[in-house]
């Protein structure tokens, strides 16, 4: 006993702060990952479930995914939806944050209403878009009939191409809250007293936005992307509320097919697999996330 008050003396009393939480994350989310882990070694099927001792068959799991043409689809497919994404909400959210970044009387409250797309639980959002996107009573279909832009009213989320699109649709509607306030909070970091002297010195808008707003806003820049991909790339709820991966797996993700697999076919070890390459990929873009952030750090 003498010891641990002696080693949580002075400086190491840190560790006794930190210690609830690493507690946590040890039972709820260590414990998970590596019995998904060795779960993705074994077969484990509805019919074996139960047994006390699983049969251990190393990487067949992995080898016959790999084989798999809907996991190759689920890939580009999380892919394509997570690219399509990032770029069309940070370029809405960028916008907005430089809008809300000049001071005008009514800033404030809109921006709070904006925020609301973000609050409101993804469940409900994907409810929401897909009544939108219905066939027959569909407010998308209603509006561009009433534009004259289409004849007859088109299957949104039964088509392969127009799924996906619906999809990012609502994933973008989400996004955009998340840019504007992180690209704004980087934004107000910046001295208005560095804008000024470059308008002393004759600088114009573009040349301010090019050599003093991109540069110093870098790093909200890349937190945004990282995070954003982290975000979009292991999501679940709107993809199975929306579409459930159809039709024909056109808008099947690593989530989803991870569900499938796991509590439709119930073939829990391939679902777990397919659960551990989101898990690694993720895992990387994490570690690229720290390296960032500790290099800003440092510098």
């Amino acid at each position: 006993m003498k010891k641990i008050k002696e080693f949580f003396q002075h400086d190491n009393i840190g560790y006794l702060f930190v210690m609830p939480a690493l507690i946590y994350m040890l039972v709820f989310n260590g414990y998970p990952i590596i019995r998904n882990i060795i779960l993705s070694f074994q077969d484990v099927t509805v019919k074996t479930i139960n047994l006390a001792h699983k049969q251990f068959i190393g990487f067949e799991n992995y080898i016959t995914l790999f084989k798999d043409p809907v996991l190759s689809k689920s890939i580009i497919n999380t892919l394509l939806f997570t690219i399509c994404c990032l770029i069309v909400q940070f370029l809405i959210g960028f916008a907005l944050a430089l809008l809300f970044n000049n001071k005008f009387s009514v800033a404030k409250p809109i921006r709070g209403i904006l925020m609301i797309p973000w609050m409101i639980p993804i469940t409900i959002t994907a409810l929401i878009f897909r009544f939108m996107f219905a066939s027959n009573v569909g407010i998308v279909n209603e509006a561009l009939q009433l534009l004259g832009v289409i004849d007859k009213p088109i299957d949104w989320l039964l088509q392969p191409g127009t799924a996906m699109f619906a999809l990012v649709a609502a994933n973008v509607w989400i996004g955009i809250p998340f840019n504007m306030i992180l690209l704004t909070t980087g934004l107000t970091t910046i001295s208005e007293e560095l804008y000024e002297s470059a308008s002393i010195d004759g600088a114009s808008r573009y040349q301010k936005f090019s050599y003093i707003t991109l540069p110093l806003l870098r790093p909200a820049i890349e937190n945004v992307l990282i995070l954003g991909f982290i975000y979009t790339f292991k999501v679940f709820d709107l993809v199975y509320v929306m579409t459930n991966g159809g039709p024909v797996n056109a808008t099947q993700v690593l989530s989803t097919y991870s569900y499938k697999l796991s509590f439709e076919l119930f073939e829990y070890s391939q679902g777990a697999t397919v659960a551990n390459i989101l898990f690694v990929i993720l895992f990387i873009v994490s570690l690229l996330y720290l390296k960032f952030t500790y290099q800003e750090e440092e510098a």
